[in-house]
């Protein structure tokens, strides 16, 4: 097949990418070029896909079975889409979020058909409302649309967490190995999902060209849950460290955001509710899915690859005081409490 990705090099797209380019497919990727794929057999178009004129001139004469858009966001990103892709198609995969899903949930199974109303995070009503701008145009102009749901998908560069600042998460890691406390939301005992590229990519690509999967939204992650405890005592076990830990309520850590991590999003959002996904509507459509990476296997692989690699640790300053005057204030006021 003939398959163009926007984007392509991301924690989701890159193992697609590669995966793809393993099958035979004739795979392009529009990008900036800022960061290099590594894979030879791949056909590289430098654009950027915000500038819809000067995409429709580096696209001019192509058309592709699939087209899958990895950074759009809103529904004027998708506006743009169709204009470029509408009729020049036979699929185009859209991924979205399943922090879209209904917050607080009203059942901790999550399936396709579970409402999409996420009142605390703007990043997951956006992509929302393109879900519904693109099905409305496969409704009634027959676009060619399949709709991709991930949760929490991780790869060997960045350790998946609840909370880190904008660096990413590897000073929760360097704290870990000083010894320090690190924050863990909640009670620590809410369920979550993590789901490696490697399978994602899996499930992702027995869509692609799949005509059963036109006009569809489909979820794509593992099954397996784990409790956020579990998951840092993963990490904490991976570095050869005890964990300290601190458990913050959600509501509280939402409170002190001063350096605007947008916790009550990724929170109040999405990870502060214990969710399971059923992804059996993925296994119909592609026959013989399993994740095969599991969250405890996977986590660790990610965190030694972390920590053998210095360029992928970032430290984050202004993040780790954040952490310890959070971590002092909470504890000093617990402390405090007369009884």
């Amino acid at each position: 097949m003939k398959i163009l990705l926007i984007g392509g090099t991301g924690t989701i797209s890159m193992e697609i990418s590669r995966r793809l380019s393993a099958e035979g497919h004739e795979l392009f990727l529009l990008n900036r070029g800022n960061r290099d794929c590594g894979l030879k057999n791949v056909k590289c178009i430098a654009a950027n896909i915000h500038d819809e004129k000067e995409v429709a001139q580096k696209l001019e004469g192509l058309s592709f079975d699939c087209a899958a858009d990895f950074i759009a966001y809103t529904q004027e990103d998708l506006a743009r889409d169709f204009s470029l892709f509408n009729g020049r198609v036979k699929q185009f995969i859209f991924i979205s979020s399943a922090s879209a899903y209904q917050k607080p949930p009203v059942n901790h199974i999550i399936t396709e058909s579970t409402p999409m109303v996420n009142p605390f995070w703007e990043y997951s009503r956006n992509k929302a409302e393109s879900e519904r701008f693109l099905m409305q145009k496969f409704r009634d102009e027959g676009f060619p649309v399949t709709i991709v749901r991930p949760s929490h998908t991780y790869d060997a560069l960045k350790v998946p967490l609840a909370i880190h600042g904008k660096n990413g998460s590897f000073q929760v890691l360097k704290r870990m190995l000083e010894g320090k406390p690190v924050i863990i939301h909640g009670d620590g005992t809410s369920l979550w999902t993590m789901t490696h590229a490697r399978d994602f990519a899996r499930g992702f690509c027995g869509l692609v060209g799949n005509p059963k999967a036109i006009g569809q939204a489909v979820q794509i992650m593992s099954e397996e849950s784990m409790c956020w405890n579990q998951i840092y005592e993963v990490i904490a076990d991976a570095l050869g460290v005890k964990l300290n830990a601190v458990h913050i309520s959600s509501d509280f850590l939402c409170r002190v955001d001063y350096l605007n991590l947008n916790l009550a999003g990724t929170l109040w959002g999405d990870k502060a509710w214990s969710v399971q996904f059923d992804t059996s509507k993925l296994r119909s459509l592609v026959p013989g899915f399993k994740a095969e990476i599991s969250m405890a296997s996977g986590i660790a692989e990610t965190v030694r690859n972390v920590a053998a690699h210095k360029e992928l640790q970032k430290p984050d300053e202004e993040f780790d005081l954040w952490c310890d005057r959070v971590i002092d204030f909470y504890s000093g006021m617990m402390n405090s409490f007369p009884f």
